[in-house]
């Protein structure tokens, strides 16, 4: 009985997942450059992200939730925010970050 409900809990779960990954959402996080990544993911690393960006290093996007790093499929749609911290709003292939929208966020409490 427990491993069946084990299973059934899993299963759930896994598919709550899925869903989730493949709607529309907003995400709140860091435009990094994918050299740097996570560790450029906070207030203060605009100069840098943008110096690396100038020097041909792709944007991602940097979750604030889970600090998930993820290529975006637009750099056009970002160039502007690189370093900022921003809400996106799109859809997520595997590791890409598939943008409809980018806003800017206020910068996180700490």
């Amino acid at each position: 009985m427990k491993l069946r409900l084990t299973l059934g809990i899993t299963a759930v779960l896994s598919a709550a997942a899925v869903a989730m990954a493949a709607g529309e959402s907003n995400w709140t996080g860091y435009i990094t450059d994918a050299k740097c990544g996570v560790k450029a993911a906070h207030e203060g690393a605009r100069e840098c992200t943008v110096k690396c960006m100038k020097a041909g290093e792709k944007l991602v996007f940097v979750n604030d939730a889970d600090k998930k790093v993820y290529a975006i499929n637009d750099q056009t749609k970002v160039a502007e925010h690189a370093g900022h911290h921003v809400t996106v709003k799109g859809t997520v292939d595997g590791d890409t970050l598939k943008l409809d929208s980018v806003e800017m966020a206020p910068a996180p409490s700490k």
